[in-house]
């Protein structure tokens, strides 16, 4: 270890003895598989949001077996709100890899482990380091902000040259001892005060020898990954219904696992009402009335907005709709199913609206 990674280091678990997080729920009983199913979470996702999202997932799914011989619209549903639900369909797949593979438990290589179903190096890394106290260095979003800010590690941190400089260094930081506590001190360390905006450099522990702080470049490194052009795509929703209060249901579909909201529930998509419409009175029944606009739902996705034009129409479908990939979703009494959290939000409007 370099003096100065031999200085971050132990400036950190100082830090990390007083003031970091102990009390988190996957730091309990931090067995293999709460601390992957935690990591998984994690990804793209706040702490304070994951934390209920994470004590429900448990509750259910307590062990990977039960997570293995889960259907998928238990697992998803469970997820619906927390968001990349690719996340979701390749936890349950790593878990019935996990059982028919290797007896339920995690294996003990980085290899074995990143060979898994949706486990990159990083969150290998992690699983292996916070519940075995294995010596793996990571590089998540956090790190990647930390370790570019003090190093003066500068580029585009998505680019394979910058990238491989902060795994390099990354390694160097990483102790052969204590590499638990380490690895959570750098993880709380950017979550808390080497923060994405508005650093608290004055409280940092890094601040002496800190390049960013000490040039006052907090807000250039790390480097900024090259723009794509957002783009936008606009869609007609089919809200089509049937029943009467108290009983009122609206047909959905699921998702083709590819693409958006892979796997989740929700009405057809169209690419225009008239198209909507057509689809409805061949594959649903005639609408007994004209159809309802409501109110557009605008929805942000990583690389593109994307904007759904509801509209409602009263049906008395025809036989055989609720078969193969279809269902009638029942407002007033909801199956336990994987809804996308804009189109979760709409249902509970509708139900509290009645028939207005």
């Amino acid at each position: 270890m370099t003096t100065e990674a031999g200085l971050f280091t132990a400036a950190l678990l100082r830090w990390f003895e007083v003031h970091g997080r102990k009390n988190l729920p996957w730091q309990q009983n931090p067995t293999p598989y709460r601390v992957w199913v935690s990591e998984v979470m994690l990804q793209q996702t706040q702490v304070a949001a994951v934390i209920p999202y994470y004590e429900r997932f448990m509750r259910k799914f307590s062990t990977v077996q039960e997570l293995a011989a889960a259907d998928e619209d238990a697992v998803l549903h469970l997820w619906t709100g927390l968001g990349y639900y690719a996340r979701a369909r390749n936890l349950r797949k790593c878990a019935q890899v996990l059982v028919a593979q290797h007896g339920g438990e995690f294996p003990t290589s980085l290899d074995e482990v990143t060979a898994l179903p949706g486990i990159g190096r990083s969150t290998a890394g992690a699983t292996l380091a916070l519940s075995r106290g294995d010596r793996h260095p990571i590089l998540d979003g956090n790190v990647k902000r930390v370790l570019a800010r003090v190093f003066g590690i500068a580029g585009d941190p998505g680019s394979a040259t910058v990238l491989a400089k902060l795994w390099s260094q990354a390694d160097a930081c990483t102790p052969a001892e204590g590499a638990a506590a380490y690895t959570q001190a750098i993880m709380d360390l950017g979550a808390t005060l080497c923060t994405r905006a508005r650093p608290a450099c004055t409280v940092c522990p890094m601040s002496g020898f800190c390049v960013a702080a000490r040039e006052g470049r907090q807000a250039e490194l790390p480097g900024r990954k090259q723009r794509r052009d957002r783009g936008s795509r606009e869609a007609t929703l089919l809200i089509a219904e049937m029943g009467d209060e108290g009983s009122r249901a609206i047909l959905l579909e699921r998702r083709p696992a590819p693409g958006i909201w892979g796997g989740l529930w929700s009405p057809p998509q169209f690419e225009s009402e008239s198209a909507a419409l057509e689809w409805c009175r061949l594959e649903v029944g005639e609408p007994e009335a004209l159809a309802q606009r409501l109110a557009p739902i605008d929805h942000a996705f990583t690389h593109f907005d994307l904007r759904l034009n509801p509209i409602r129409v009263r049906c008395t479908p025809a036989l055989g709709v609720s078969e193969g990939g279809r269902l009638w979703y029942q407002l007033d009494a909801p199956p336990k199913v994987g809804l996308p959290q804009p189109i979760r939000q709409l249902f509970s409007r509708l139900a509290s609206s009645g028939n207005s």
